[in-house]
C-alpha cells in the first residue's frame, strides 16, 4: 500500500478532528502552560514559578533541578546546593517512572519549532536530503559532559536552543533568533526531525532515564493494522514503531515479541494514537506485555509464508 500524502485522514473521518489531534492539543496545551508559568513572573510580576527550566522554584516551595544541568555543574566542579540535588532527585523519580523523552514532547518548547518544520516539510512533500545518525545525539551528549572537566563550565548551556529560547522570551531573543531559526531550516531543508532526534544531547539524557519506565504506548490491537503507514509517517522516532506492531525480529530464529513499545526513544507523544483509523495504539504500562497465542501462530505463519515466497 502506497505512503499516505496526509497521514491521519480515516482517523479524523471516523472518529472527528477533535479526538483524532486530542494528544497533539494535549501536548501543545502542556507546552504552552509550562512556559506560561515561568513567563507570568517577568512579563506581569504574577511568580508562580521562578528561574527557568534548567532550575526553578513553584510558590516557593517545590524545587526542580534538570538533572542533566546539574551533572554538567559536577563535572566542571561546582558544589550543588541542597535544593538544587532535591529539585533534581524529585525529576529524575518523575522521569524514571513516566519516560525520560516525555520531557521532549510534552515539556521543551523547541519542539513545537521542530513540529512545525516538520509540518511544513511534509505539506511541500520535502524529501531526501542528508541522512543522520540517530546515534550522533550520543556522540554529542558525551562531549557536553567532556566539555564541563576541560573548561570548567556548562558550556552546553551558552548555545543550547532550549535555553536560549527561554532566556530571550525573557530578556530579549537576540542571538536565540538565530539558534532557533537555524534549528528550524536544519528540520525543513537538511533532515527529517534533524535536531530532536538525530542531534539533541538533551533528548539523548532524558532517553537514557527512560530505561523502565513504567507508562508506555501499546500496540496491543496490532492485528486490527492495515499498514496504511499513518503512525510511521508521523512518528518522530520511527524505528520505534515496527518491534511492537510487527511482532518479531528475525534473528537467528524468529523471536515473537510483546506489544509494548519499549524503546527508550519513544518520546510517549501520542501521534500514533491520533492517526490510527484502527485504534491499534493506547496508552498504558510496561508490564503484561505477553503475545497472545493467536498473534504468535499469525505471526509464525506470515514468517513462514515470507521465507517460501523468497525461496
Amino acid at each position: 500500500m502506497s505512503r499516505p500524502l496526509h497521514p491521519g485522514v480515516d482517523a479524523r473521518a471516523d472518529k472527528g478532528w477533535l479526538i483524532a489531534n486530542k494528544w497533539l492539543f494535549a501536548r501543545r496545551f502542556s507546552q504552552l502552560s509550562i512556559l506560561s508559568l515561568f513567563l507570568l513572573g517577568p512579563w506581569f510580576g504574577i511568580w508562580i514559578v521562578t528561574g527557568n527550566l534548567n532550575s526553578s522554584l513553584t510558590l516557593g516551595t517545590l524545587p526542580l533541578t534538570d538533572p542533566y544541568v546539574m551533572l554538567q555543574s559536577l563535572f566542571a566542579g561546582h558544589t550543588p546546593e541542597s535544593v538544587a540535588v532535591t529539585g533534581a532527585i524529585i525529576v529524575l523519580f518523575f522521569y524514571v517512572l513516566v519516560g525520560g523523552r516525555v520531557y521532549c514532547s510534552w515539556v521543551c518548547p523547541v519542539n513545537i519549532v521542530t513540529d512545525a518544520a516538520q509540518w511544513l516539510r511534509d505539506q511541500f512533500k520535502i524529501t531526501g536530503a542528508s541522512t543522520l545518525s540517530r546515534k550522533t545525539r550520543y556522540w554529542i551528549l558525551a562531549a557536553t559532559l567532556i566539555l564541563p572537566v576541560v573548561t570548567g563550565s556548562i558550556t552546553w548551556e551558552l548555545v543550547n536552543p532550549v535555553s536560549m529560547m527561554h532566556r530571550g522570551l525573557i530578556f530579549g531573543m537576540g542571538l536565540a533568533w538565530f539558534i532557533i531559526f537555524a534549528v528550524f531550516l536544519l528540520d525543513l531543508l537538511v533532515s527529517r526531525r534533524a535536531w530532536c532526534s538525530h542531534l539533541c544531547p538533551v533528548g539523548a539524557f532524558y532517553s537514557l532515564l527512560g530505561t523502565h519506565s513504567l507508562i508506555r504506548i501499546r500496540a496491543d490491537a496490532r492485528e486490527q493494522c492495515d499498514d496504511c503507514m499513518d503512525c510511521f509517517m508521523v512518528c518522530p522516532e520511527q524505528q520505534v514503531i515496527r518491534p511492537a506492531l510487527k511482532g518479531y525480529i528475525k534473528k537467528n530464529d524468529t523471536e515473537v515479541i510483546g506489544p509494548v513499545i519499549t524503546s527508550t526513544n519513544c518520546t510517549n507523544c501520542g501521534r500514533c494514537i491520533d492517526v490510527c483509523a484502527k485504534d491499534v495504539f493506547h496508552f498504558g504500562l510496561r508490564t503484561n506485555n505477553h503475545v497472545p497465542d493467536n498473534f504468535l501462530n499469525n505471526t509464525k505463519q506470515t514468517n513462514n509464508s515470507s521465507e517460501a515466497e523468497a525461496l
